[in-house]
Formats: C-alpha cells, structure tokens, sequence
C-alpha cells in the first residue's frame, strides 16, 4: 500500500490567499469523498482552471475509488460533447464559470452526469485528516484526453502503477523532488506533464505546490521571489518568451554580454551562479532546477539559461508512458538532448521507430481496442517518433514517424532534418516548416525581421533565395534539395505544446495575400499594433485576427491581455481575446470601455509603495533664465495676464493646466517665483524629446521624460517619487494639445497621485494660446490677448479618482466658459 498525500502540519498549497496544510487539504478531500461516496472504477470528470479546488476534487476522486477524468478548461462546448459521450462520466466537478460549457456540452451530447461545483465544497473542517492511499495498483488512475499517436482524441488510461514508476523515478532514482521544495503550478493541471510534475510527485514527497496568479512576467517573478520556488515546470514556449525578454535586456549592456561570454568560457554552473547572482536573485534565489517538457526546446536556450546559471533538465515522453521515457540528470545537460531512460524503461529502435516497455506504458485507450492495438505490440509501445540511442545512453528524437514525407521517386524525407539546419545556421531564420506540394519539397519560412533590419536586409524574398535557401541546397543531396519557399508574417501553426502543425503547412501558403486596408488614426489602435509587432516580430494589420493572423498562443494572449491592463486599466480575460474578429475592432472596445480614464483594476495604492530609483534631473540656471525670457517674451510680444498666483502653496502641489498650445507651459511657469519655480517639474511626453541636445536640456531643466503608452505604471510610480521629494509637478491632464481650441477629456493620472500622496491639485485654465499657435502652425500670431488663471486648490479627501478629475475639470471649464 503507498501513501500519495500524507498529512501534518507542514504548507501543502500555498500561493495569493492561499494557505493550507497538509492535514487541511486532506479534510477537505475527505469532505468531498464523502459527497461522492464509493465511485469505485466510475469515471468522475474535472472540469476548471488550475486552483486548490482542483487538487481537492482530483484526490477526492481517488479517495473514493474512482477514476479521474481531467478536461482542459480551455475547450470548446465540442470537445467537451465528445468526451462526454464517449467516457460517459458518473459526475463532473467544475468551478462555478465553467457551468454554461458544461451545460451546452451535456444538452449536443445528450450525456447529463451529475454536477457538482468544486467551489463550494472548500471549507474547513473537523473531519479526521485520512491519508489518500492506494490499495490496488493495477487499477485505472485516470483517463486524459489526448491526440495520442494515430487518429482523432483518445482516452489513455493509465493505472496508479503506471505513475509509481514515475514517480519512483524523480523521487527516488534520482531525488528531483523533496520535501524541501516548492514547486510552482504555472501549466494547466489537466496535461500529464504539469499533472505529474506540478501536482502529484510534489505532493508524494511532501513538498508545497505554489499556485501562480497569472503568466504575466510581473507575476511570474514575484511569484517566484515571495515564495522561493525551488522548481519551475514549463513548456518550450514559457523558457522562449522569458528568453527572448532576458537576451534583449543583456544585448543592450556591454557589460552583460561580456558577462555571458565569460560564463560560456568557463561553462560552470557554480561560476555563473555567482556572476549572475542578481539575476538569479530576480528569479528569487532558489531555483534548482528548471524543467521544460511537452516538445523539444531550442538548445541555445537552455544554454543561454545554462550560462546565467539556471539547470534546464529536458525530458522525452508522451501520455501513454505516464509521461516520462527519458530524463536529464542534473549535472549531465547536454542542450537539445532530453536526457537518458528512466530506470523502469527498456527502449529500442525498430526501422528508426523508438519503442519502449516498461511499467510506465498505459493500459491502453479506454473503448479503443483497435487503435491500442496499432499501437501496443507484446507490451511494447510503438511511440511513432523516429529516434536513436547514442552510445552515452542519450535518447535522440529526430522527427515523427508520420510526418515522414514519401517523394514521388521513392524517397523517404525527415522533414525535421531540413528545417533544423535553416534554423539553426542562419539568425535571420526564426520558424521553417518543409512540405510536399504538387510532388516537390517547398518550405515556409518566418524571417527574424529585426534581424533583417539589423543587417540592413530589406528584400527578404531575394536575401533568403540567395543567401539561404541556395546556400542549403548546395550542401544536401539532389533529392532533398527545396524547390520553392514561401514567406510568412506569423508564426507557424502548432498545437499547444508547441509542435508544428504539419497538415496546415500545405493550407497557409494557399491563403491569398492579405489585401492592405487603411490604418486607424486612434491611439488606442497604435499602441495595440506597436507592442504586438515588437511581440511577435512580424508586420499587424487592422483586419488581423490575433490567433488565426498572428498566431497568438495561449502564454502570447497572457501578455496581450497584461499588456492591455498596463496601458489601458482595462481587464479583459485571455480566453476574451480571441472573440474580437480582428485587431481594429479590439482597439474600438478598448478605445470606448477604457480605464484610461478610471485606471479601474490596478491597486495604484500598491503600486505607489513600490520603491523606485529616480535621479530627478538638475536644475541649471538655465531653469529660471528660461523663465525670465519667457516672461519678457510674452510682455513685448502678447497681451498676457495671470491671476490666482496666491494660490500656489508652499507644500508640494500638482499644477494642472488645459493644453491649447506648445507655448502653454512656458505659459503656466512664466508667472512663478524663483524658488517656487527651481523645485517645479514638468512631465513631459519622451517622444517630444528624441534629439539628444533635447534630450540634454531636459535633464538639466526640471523635465522628466516618461513614456506612458510604454510603462504605464513605472511613469505613474515616477511621478510620485517627485512628489515625495517635496517637489511640484506641472501634468497637462488632457494628455495633448487640443487640436480645435475646445478643452478636451481629462486623464486620471493626476488624480490617482493627488489621491494616493494626499497632495492637492491647482487647477489652471489657459485662455487664448490657442489664437497665438494653434496645432499645425510655425509661427505665432502677436499681440493676442491671453489669460492664465490659477484656481482654488482641490484636495483630495472625500474623493475618488473619477470626482477629483471631474472637479479640476468642471473648475477649469467654468473659468473658460464655453470656449
């Protein structure tokens, strides 16, 4: 008899509001039990995202002798239809915003097991914390859903022996896991990888599984810091995009690069451990090992990785063998290379096919005996991956078996070893896929095109004809030479463990191009376009549709959905994004429900606290020099009156003018006393200030340079570190020049710091700077009339963000009028 879940008083689950020990996640499966009753050899499905409810509802299933069903939450009512209906499930736990799937899904079945609402049934209890305990290991454990290695989805029942052979593997014949770790829950739970890795040998050892909030990179690391993760499981796609953010941020530092290609000298974990000790320390300090599964990760990353320090242990395994076949031993990463056999696993190649005995191989496809058939030989499991074992030991995947291209004269074709070498030999190449068409080899090529900007590329057709596909074919044999390419603008299709679709390869260069359409002028429109081509590197379009145009994963749709509170406080859920028919019409939803102005679902009391390193710019005398010709400017040349200057206080204020024209600020300052005007900043639009003699003056003039649509929330945080310091700040709360002369909507920025620092706001209305220089004009009309009114100040007690900026607004409009 083994113990899966044992009790104590030691975090069991731990993560944003969550905390619970061992004894009390075991009470709470025994209180679920005990609603399900003895289920034994019922299959009981779960149905939620990655939360402690599923945990509960998972063990509970097998406290009751019942066989666990995990769905992916992010199915469509027909996914979940056909499962229903060929597994039959006696219940099915969901969280509460899975009901209407569920219900959809049951009525095109025509299946209606019992459901039960995982949510409810987490409370505390003083029922007997009973350990979770196998008593038949030959039993089925769990059924998971999966495309497995022929013909449409199959059920693949693996029995508890099954997982004790992995689990003695990571556990005990080479101890990845131990009681001391914390592993963080990042992968949906219903996968076998994330399943065994995140949840199961976690908690077979002991250990503290770590739920994290969101794949946002800010998340990600806090997560990581706050609560010392010791192991991180993910997919290629997750250690991808964290490189691509990391190689950026080391390209730009002289310093850094030499760093890295002094660590790549050397090649010695303990050494880059110790010169990358902060960027270990970014990732919390105490990771051990990272594990990446699920497809084949790139071998420059997990050497980039290697050389800042982080252990990427890569495995090779598939659903049917529970899920490992092959596993990297810490100390013996070779990149590229996943690993040795477990212990448990006999392997062997038969015609280039890798295939594998073992405790580890399932029981075989629940009410598919012929497929299982296809696949299950004497106990040995046919994987159709094409392999070979070296002479260290090390497994070898070079392709799959059925996606081996037969040519017209008889030829057999890897098409894996063709796009590697185009890959992987020129930089300039980020994604190829090679196919058969109309009895030729043709490829489609996603060009780096930044760098093809670096090195001054601009044909790409001609560079890759030439430079690329010409080169390969000069160094293969005739009958593998490619015949045509195709140049695409996104990524690739492929499933969501990252492997190419190869089926659709044949399908996308059909398409016909994109017919270009008008750019929106909306800003919302070009922030969106200007982060997701820096995102995925390729050309958007307004009609693009962010999955099916550019090619947005489930972790891309993360960010975009991060990326989308930041700049616009507006929270719409990844699984949203993909109901907008193209980008254009996201921008129009963000553009009418945006919290640009409310900053709605962003903690900015939070976000305040947060230390931030500024060096506030010098003050020159150049500062008031300026002032002072500003001030003789507008006497000689224009009719300028100011009134309400008493009412700048001593104390720390925010000055918020309505912007008529570029003048405006030089406006507002013109009527300050000298010191008052030495400890006064301007916020100040980067994007006005892009020639370094520009860029020289500011900094040494009171401006600061922030750039809002790139970071929002460190320009807001420094902002605040000026008003700490018991400076003032001029903010033109319109965010803009008016383009008409009429005042237009404000912003919340300054409110959010009026309220959140207790500091109060000066409203000032400008009048007839506008008929001076309008926007568009060079040269000013002399001798106009203008006024600048300082108003009573706005406090911020008894206020929210929206009533302070619509009282400075309503004080600034009733002095203009109805202008």
């Amino acid at each position: 008899m083994r113990v899966l879940i044992g009790g104590g008083e030691k975090v069991a689950l731990a993560g944003k509001n969550i905390h619970l020990t061992y004894d009390e996640l075991l009470q709470r499966i025994n209180n679920i039990s005990a609603v399900l009753g003895d289920v034994s050899k019922k299959r009981i499905a779960v149905l939620s995202d990655n939360k402690p409810e599923w945990v509960m509802a998972f063990y509970a299933i097998w406290k009751s002798n019942g066989i666990a069903v995990p769905l992916d939450a992010m199915s469509t009512v027909h996914d979940i239809a056909y499962i229903l209906k060929d597994c039959r499930p006696e219940s099915v736990f969901i969280s509460s915003d899975k009901m209407q799937l569920i219900q959809d899904a049951m009525k095109e079945s025509d299946v209606f097991p019992t459901v039960l609402v995982i949510d409810d049934y987490n409370k505390a209890s003083a029922c007997f914390a009973d350990m979770v305990e196998i008593t038949d290991e030959e039993a089925t454990a769990v059924i998971l859903y999966t495309s497995g290695t022929t013909g449409s989805p199959k059920g693949v029942m693996l029995s508890y022996k099954n997982l004790l052979a992995n689990l003695d593997a990571v556990c005990h014949d080479v101890p990845i896991y131990t009681a001391d770790d914390r592993v963080m829950v990042l992968l949906p739970l219903h996968h076998i990888f994330s399943l065994m890795g995140t949840m199961i040998a976690p908690l077979y050892v002991n250990a503290t599984l770590v739920f994290n909030a969101s794949l946002a990179a800010e998340e990600l690391l806090a997560t990581l810091q706050q609560h010392m993760i010791t192991i991180m499981i993910g997919v290629p796609r997750l250690y991808q995009l964290l490189y691509k953010g990391m190689n950026e941020k080391i390209s730009r530092s002289f310093i850094a690069r030499l760093m890295l290609k002094l660590a790549s000298a050397v090649n010695s974990l303990r050494f880059s451990r110790f010169l990358f000790a902060s960027v270990q320390k970014k990732f919390g300090g105490h990771i051990k090992y990272m594990v990446s599964g699920g497809a084949a990760i790139e071998s420059k990353i997990v050497s980039f990785f290697y050389h800042l320090g982080f252990e990427i242990l890569e495995g090779y395994g598939m659903t049917e063998t529970a899920p490992m076949i092959s596993f990297t031993r810490p100390g013996t990463v070779k990149p590229g290379i996943p690993g040795q056999p477990l212990k448990c696993v006999s392997i062997e190649t038969r015609n280039d096919e890798i295939v594998v005995a073992g405790d580890i191989v399932m029981q075989g496809y629940y009410n598919k005996p012929a497929e299982t058939a296809e696949v299950l030989e004497d106990g040995w499991l046919h994987t159709g991956d094409l392999g070979f074992l070296d002479s260290e030991g090390y497994i070898h995947v070079t392709g799959r078996k059925k996606d081996i291209i037969v040519l017209p004269n008889g030829k057999n074709i890897n098409p894996a070893e063709l796009e590697e070498p185009i890959v992987t030999g020129y930089e300039e190449i980020r994604e190829c896929g090679v196919f058969m068409k109309d009895g030729a080899l043709q490829a489609i090529i996603l060009p780096d095109f930044k760098k093809m900007a670096e090195k001054g590329i601009r044909d790409y057709e001609h560079h890759i004809k030439w430079n690329v596909i010409d080169v390969f074919n000069r160094s293969v044999s005739p009958y593998k030479k490619i015949l045509k390419f195709h140049i695409t603008g996104g990524e690739l299709p492929k499933t969501r463990l990252g492997k190419i679709k190869r089926y659709a390869l044949e399908e996308l260069v059909e398409v016909k191009q994109e017919k270009r359409v008008d750019e929106p002028a909306s800003h919302e429109y070009k922030v969106l376009k200007k982060f997701l081509e820096e995102e995925t590197q390729q050309t958007v379009l307004p009609d693009h549709h962010i999955e099916l145009d550019l090619g947005l994963d489930s972790l891309g749709k993360v960010s975009l959905s991060a990326f989308i509170e930041t700049a616009f406080g507006l929270d719409i859920s990844e699984n949203n994004l993909s109901d907008f028919a193209s980008l254009q019409k996201l921008a129009e939803y963000i553009s009418d429900k945006k919290s640009w102005l409310s900053f709605e679902g962003i903690n900015w009391a939070k976000i305040l606290r947060e230390k931030v390193q500024i060096t506030l710019p010098k003050s020159w005398f150049t500062h008031n020099l300026f002032k002072t010709i500003s001030q003789i400017f507008f006497r000689l040349f224009f009719r300028v009156k100011g009134e309400g200057v008493e009412n700048l206080p001593e104390s720390p204020c925010i000055i918020a003018p309505n912007h008529q024209s570029i003048l405006d600020g030089f406006l507002v300052t013109s009527f300050f006393k000298r010191r008052f005007m030495k400890k006064t900043y301007v916020y100040a639009k980067e994007q006005h200030f892009k020639n370094p003699v520009m860029r020289y003056l500011a900094n040494r003039n009171n401006i600061i340079l922030v750039d809002i649509n790139k970071d929002l929330k460190l320009s807001i945080q420094k902002l605040a570190e000026v008003l700490r310091k018991g400076k003032n700040l001029i903010i033109f709360p319109e965010g803009t020049r008016t383009l008409t002369g009429r005042i237009g909507d404000f912003k919340q920025t300054f409110a959010i710091l009026s309220q959140e620092l207790n500091i109060p706001v000066i409203p000032v209305a400008i009048r007839g700077s506008y008929n001076i220089l309008p926007s568009g004009s060079r040269f000013p009309r002399f001798f106009r009339k203008v006024t600048v009114s300082f108003l009573d100040p706005v406090y911020p007690e008894n206020h929210t963000y929206e009533s302070l900026k619509n009282m400075v607004y309503q004080q600034v409009m009733g002095k203009l009028g109805d202008e």
